[in-house]
């Protein structure tokens, strides 16, 4: 039997840690799909790449909200604004610092962080706080693996956000 050292654990941990790092630098130029569409990109085009959407919202507009998710492990979702016409007005990756950012507490309720941002990856209820919390995985800066959290009160309308390191990527957890 095989004893591993500690420093055997640390120089794996690294290997580990710099193979992930080559690959999303590697695949990163293929993993941006929200970046081949613009504004008037017919509908049928989006689906063809993309897949049919996995959530389809209505806008009081009248344009609907169409989502590719990649949640629960993934870290964006891409949204297009169509119009009834069954054009896009706007393609982006809406699981950002920026976009988060935007949610006014007292103001947005569940439905508005949902047709934002989609289903959420995690749900929770604390019942001291009387809180719903919704989470999202989502990248900062394109570095930083981050959850987002929205706490709703039992009316469904948003209170506070917040903002938290994502421990499924916590490089001091042994993964070996």
């Amino acid at each position: 039997m095989q004893v591993i050292t500690d420093q055997q654990k640390l120089y794996r941990r690294w290997a580990f840690i710099g193979i992930g790092s080559l690959l999303t630098l590697t695949l990163g130029a293929c993993a941006n799909p929200w970046q081949e569409f613009h504004a008037g990109t017919p509908e049928s085009a989006l689906v063809a790449k993309l897949g049919p959407p996995k959530e389809i919202y209505p806008l009081p507009n009248g344009n609907q909200r169409l989502m590719w998710p990649t949640q629960p492990l993934g870290e964006t979702t891409t949204a297009a604004e169509i119009n009834p016409s069954g054009m896009a007005v706007n393609v982006e990756q809406v699981l950002t610092a920026n976009n988060f950012a935007q949610a006014e507490p007292q103001v947005w309720t569940q439905h508005d962080v949902l047709i934002h941002f989609g289903k959420p990856e995690e749900t929770a209820y604390f019942p001291l706080m009387k809180r719903q919390v919704w989470s999202y995985r989502y990248t900062e800066n394109n570095i930083w693996y981050m959850l987002y959290h929205f706490y709703f009160d039992n009316n469904g309308v948003l209170q506070t956000t917040q903002k938290s390191d994502d421990p499924l990527h916590d490089p001091g957890r042994d993964r070996f």
